[in-house]
C-alpha cells in the first residue's frame, strides 16, 4: 500500500475507484481526485484568490500555469461564497447567480457545454442561490426556497434527479425541500434540512449515504439515526455531521481511519467520532477529516501519507490528533491531500501535499513526500483579511474583500 502512495488506492478500494475513474476518463474527464466541503454561509463580497494546480484552468486566471501563491481569479469582484471541486471551481455572487471555471468534461460548470474554461462563466438558469458545493465531477446549488439544483456527472445518481443521465445545465434534485446546507463528495451528495436531519444520494458502496445499506440511490434518502445536525461535510467516500451538542458523527469508507472511531471498518450508518467535543466546524477531505474545537485548535484524522493531518508525521490516525501549533482557527477545509484553516485574524494556515503549490506559501515541496507536515502561512495576496476558504483536489480558493 505504501509503495504505490495512496493516490492509487490498492486492494478492492483502489480497484473500485479505478473503475469509476476509468468511466470518468471515457466520458472525457481526467483523474478522480476531488475535494468536498460543507457549503458555508456567505461572506462579505470580495475578490477570489486561487493557487495550486491549474491543469484545467481551475485557478481562473486565464492560464493553465500552476501557482504557488494566490492569484486573482479573473473578473470576480463580488463573490460571497466559493467552493472547489476536483478540478473545477464555483463562486456565488452577491446577486445570487453562480460562476464556474476549470474542468468541464462532464458539464460540471453548468454552462451547457463540455468546454474547459480558464476564466469564470455563468452557470445557466440559476438565480436566488445561497450556497454552492463542488464534488468530483458534479456541482450543487442551494436556492433561497430550500430546494437544490445539480449538474455534471451523474453515473451514480449524484445529481439526485432520479436518473443517471449527465446534465450540462442545472436540474432539480428530486423531492428535496427545506434544505439549509449542501455538500458534495466524489460521487455522492448531502443536504442538511431545517429540521436537523440529513438527506443523501449517489454512490454508496462504502455506506457513505448512511442509510444502513450500500445501495446506490438516485434520489435523496434519509441518513439513519441522525438528528440535531448543525453542519455537514461530504468527504471523498465518507460523510461527516456536526451535532448541536458539539460532537461529530461519521460514516462511509474508513480504510484509513477517516471515520475516526478507532477502527478501519466501513460504516453504513453514523457512528461517533472518538474523543471530540466542543466542535465548531468540520471538513471532510478525500481520505481524511478535520474539526475545529475550543480555542480554535484543530483536530485531524485519517490518511496522512502526505502530512495532511498536520501533526508532523506521515502516520495515519484512526482517532483525532492535534494539528501542530494551531490556535485561533474559525474554519477548515480539506482537499485531496492538503488542508486549510482560516484563522480569526483573516490569515490562512495550510499543510499537506504541496506538489502543485496548493499550500500557497510560495514554495513547492520537492523532497521526500513533497509535502509540509505542519502548518505554514499562505501568502496574503492583497493584505486584506480572508473571509472564506475552500480546498479543492490540488488547488485552493479564498475570498478577500
Amino acid at each position: 500500500m505504501a509503495t504505490l502512495h495512496r493516490h492509487v488506492r490498492t486492494g478492492f478500494v483502489r480497484t473500485l475507484l479505478a473503475l469509476v475513474a476509468a468511466l470518468s476518463l471515457i466520458a472525457g474527464t481526467a483523474a478522480f481526485a476531488f475535494a468536498a466541503r460543507v457549503a458555508s454561509a456567505p461572506s462579505p463580497p470580495g475578490e477570489v484568490g486561487a493557487w495550486g494546480s491549474n491543469a484545467f484552468g481551475e485557478l481562473g486566471d486565464g492560464t493553465t500555469t500552476d501557482r504557488a501563491t494566490p492569484v486573482r481569479v479573473s473578473g470576480l469582484v463580488d463573490a460571497v461564497a466559493v467552493d472547489a471541486g476536483d478540478h473545477h471551481s464555483l463562486a456565488l455572487l452577491s446577486d445570487g447567480t453562480v460562476r464556474a471555471w476549470g474542468q468541464n468534461g462532464n458539464g460540471e460548470l453548468g454552462d451547457g457545454t463540455t468546454t474547459e474554461r480558464l476564466t469564470p462563466v455563468q452557470v445557466v438558469g440559476l438565480s436566488g442561490v445561497i450556497a454552492v458545493a463542488g464534488g468530483g465531477f458534479h456541482s450543487l446549488a442551494l436556492l433561497r426556497d430550500g430546494t437544490v439544483r445539480a449538474w455534471g456527472w451523474n453515473a451514480n445518481g449524484q445529481l439526485g434527479d432520479g436518473t443517471t443521465t449527465e446534465r450540462h445545465t442545472p436540474v432539480a434534485v428530486g423531492g428535496l425541500t427545506g434544505a439549509v446546507a449542501i455538500s458534495a463528495g466524489a460521487y455522492h451528495s448531502l443536504a442538511l434540512l431545517a429540521d436537523g436531519t440529513v438527506r443523501a444520494w449517489g454512490w454508496n458502496p462504502y455506506g457513505q449515504l448512511g442509510d444502513g445499506t450500500t445501495t446506490e440511490r438516485h434520489t435523496p434518502v434519509a441518513v439513519t439515526r441522525l438528528s440535531g445536525v448543525t453542519a455537514i461535510s461530504a468527504g471523498g467516500f465518507h460523510s461527516l455531521a456536526l451535532l448541536s451538542d458539539g460532537t461529530v458523527r461519521a460514516w462511509g469508507l474508513n480504510d484509513s481511519g477517516q471515520v475516526g472511531d478507532g477502527t478501519t471498518t466501513n460504516r453504513d450508518a453514523p457512528v461517533a467520532v472518538a474523543g471530540l467535543a466542543g466542535v465548531t466546524a468540520l471538513a471532510g477531505g478525500s481520505f481524511h477529516s478535520l474539526a475545529v474545537v475550543a480555542g480554535g485548535r484543530v483536530r485531524a484524522w485519517g490518511l496522512n501519507a502526505e502530512g495532511q493531518l498536520g501533526d508532523g508525521t506521515t502516520t495515519d490516525r484512526h482517532t483525532p490528533t492535534a494539528v501542530s501549533g494551531m490556535r485561533g482557527a474559525v474554519a477548515v477545509s480539506a482537499g485531496f491531500d492538503h488542508s486549510l484553516a482560516l484563522l480569526g485574524n483573516g490569515s490562512i494556515a495550510a499543510w499537506g501535499l504541496d506538489n502543485h503549490g496548493q499550500v500557497g506559501n510560495g514554495t513547492v515541496a520537492t523532497i521526500g513526500c513533497h509535502c509540509k507536515t505542519t502548518p505554514v502561512r499562505v501568502k496574503n495576496r492583497t493584505g486584506q483579511p480572508v473571509t472564506m476558504i475552500s480546498a479543492g483536489g490540488d488547488h485552493s480558493l479564498a475570498i478577500q474583500p
